[in-house]
């Protein structure tokens, strides 16, 4: 079936120099065009690429979520409110770029999560927060 009406109509075959002329030229400058746009984007992504981190985590990991906006129930968000939910462990890996999250029932949320969205939990210190005391004769006397 024919989509236009030239489609069945019958062309001359008659070739004309200057117009297969100027068809390679143009084929050419396309190809040129094609080549220099790749090695452009070739570089971006070198540059972008080269202050990326991977982040890969594994089932059992505990992880810190970040919630925005979209993923909180109406009315509920405010500038001041927490970012980043958690520790939660990760129950499952779909891939390196997603990742199921434990999340408790009360946050009504899909629990699967991008990687852009979590972060590793390293748990605080539990070391001596010791602080040398301060000789106050020493500050009045001028520290001498």
């Amino acid at each position: 079936m024919p989509n236009t009406i030239l489609d069945i109509a019958v062309l001359p075959k008659i070739q004309n120099k200057a117009a297969n002329t100027l068809a390679d030229q143009f084929t050419q400058l396309l190809s040129d065009v094609r080549r220099n746009l790749q090695e452009s984007n070739r570089g971006y992504k070198v540059a972008a690429d080269s202050h990326r981190r991977e982040k890969l985590f594994q089932p059992g990991d505990l992880v810190l979520v970040r919630l925005r906006r979209e993923r909180l129930p109406p009315g509920n968000h405010s500038k001041l409110t927490k970012k980043k939910w958690g520790p939660f462990p990760i129950s499952k890996k779909i891939n390196d770029n997603a990742y199921v999250v434990d999340l408790p029932e009360e946050f009504n949320t899909s629990r699967t999560f991008n990687v852009t969205d979590i972060y590793s939990y390293s748990p605080p210190d539990d070391g001596d927060a010791s602080f040398e005391s301060v000789d106050t004769d020493s500050l009045e006397s001028g520290g001498e």
